[in-house]
């Protein structure tokens, strides 16, 4: 055999060789897409399983993020960050100075109690 010369060509091997590497490139593209596609719908299923007030946005935000993927990291972050106590927690820091202070226990009341046990 000479460095010139195909191994497997017009035999049976190179039909059945040529057909192997069409069913795995098919197998990779679809493996691919497959797994792209339950990637975008991570936050659809997030909002869904917390039954997420916003899950029609979250749902345009997902779609629209095919095609701008920056979207899609809004729809992310829309799906698992808690609006509620993430604005309760902004609120409580912008007001952080502002806050009511809590009257400390008396000496009295802590003697007390430790008197009692």
């Amino acid at each position: 055999m000479s460095l010139l010369s195909m191994p497997f060509v017009d035999t049976n091997i190179d039909t059945v060789l040529s057909v192997f590497a069409g069913v795995v490139l098919i197998a990779t593209i679809a493996t691919v897409g497959i797994g792209f596609w339950k990637i975008h719908e991570l936050p659809i299923h997030k909002a869904s399983t917390k039954e997420h007030h916003q899950i029609g946005l979250i749902t345009a935000l997902t779609w629209i993020g095919f095609v701008w993927h920056w979207v899609w990291v809004l729809a992310v972050i829309i799906a698992f960050v808690d609006g509620e106590k993430a604005l309760c927690r902004i609120r409580d820091i912008w007001h952080g100075d502002r806050l009511p202070v809590v009257p400390a226990m008396s000496t009295d009341a802590m003697t007390t109690d430790t008197e009692e046990k």
